[in-house]
């Protein structure tokens, strides 16, 4: 089987136990191409366990998980990647020692396959270096090529990790809470980066907060203690009891949703 012709992702009865424990319980969802899709829910709900699994860095106890119309469910990380099935990660994960450039640098080269030279002999490869940067002007940062990402803003080094995902010319890009840490400010710029995506990019964020949820997110899925709880446009997830009681223990929307409206 394959999946719908607007679906790129489809999750199908997805359980990850660890013994007793279930962490991911049944899920099923589809993601259309294109889509800007949010996964929230609370502290411990198993949303970034479930990147995990979609990503290939965790295995699934059962369930199957179809990416543009191929089963990827027995796939690694790095196979799933090749295929454009990219995760970022709630930490940073750069050579903090290296430039931005260099670290794009070498992003690009992990998705064209160039042979492993040092780098400085990579770095005087003109169309490497042509598409890294590219890829820093798509995310504000053409005029910091030689900054050692040690040196950058937490929000400016998430600038960094986008421009390598973008390198790895992503179909699906997993963003793991990736405003986490951020000022104001630099939470604003994500934003506008994430919409000036391309529409060939499907971008699925899990994300705490509710207001960047609202301003990407064109559909929402929500988890609770590992289990699908609710999927729908951001308007029906404000008024859904079931999120409010996973949330609150209430079914008053207006504490958890009235500051996002």
């Amino acid at each position: 089987m394959t999946t719908t012709d607007t679906s790129i992702l489809d999750i199908r009865d997805l359980t990850l136990s660890f013994g007793s424990l279930t962490a991911v319980d049944r899920v099923t969802l589809r993601v259309d191409e294109g889509a800007r899709h949010a996964l929230i829910g609370p502290n411990g709900a198993g949303k970034s366990t479930l990147f995990g699994v979609l990503a290939g860095r965790l295995r699934a106890t059962s369930g199957q998980i179809f990416f543009n119309g191929q089963d990827v469910t027995a796939l690694s990380e790095a196979e799933r990647a090749r295929n454009g099935l990219v995760r970022t990660f709630q930490h940073s994960s750069l050579f903090l020692g290296m430039s931005v450039l260099d670290n794009v640098g070498l992003a690009v080269e992990r998705s064209t396959s160039q042979p492993k030279r040092p780098w400085p002999s990579r770095r005087r490869d003109r169309a490497v270096t042509d598409a890294a940067m590219t890829h820093l002007e798509s995310v504000g940062l053409l005029s910091r090529p030689s900054a050692l990402c040690g040196a950058l803003s937490h929000g400016e080094r998430r600038q960094v990790e986008v421009a390598m995902v973008l390198a790895c010319e992503p179909r699906m890009v997993l963003f793991d809470e990736p405003t986490a840490g951020m000022s104001v400010a630099e939470t604003n710029r994500f934003a506008e980066i994430v919409e000036s995506l391309p529409r060939k990019v499907t971008v699925v964020v899990v994300e705490h907060d509710l207001d960047i949820v609202f301003r990407l997110a064109e559909r929402v899925s929500v988890l609770a203690a590992g289990k699908l709880i609710a999927d729908g446009t951001p308007e029906e997830i404000r008024t859904n009891d079931a999120v409010q009681e996973a949330y609150l223990g209430t079914s008053s929307n207006e504490a958890l949703f009235g500051a996002a409206s």
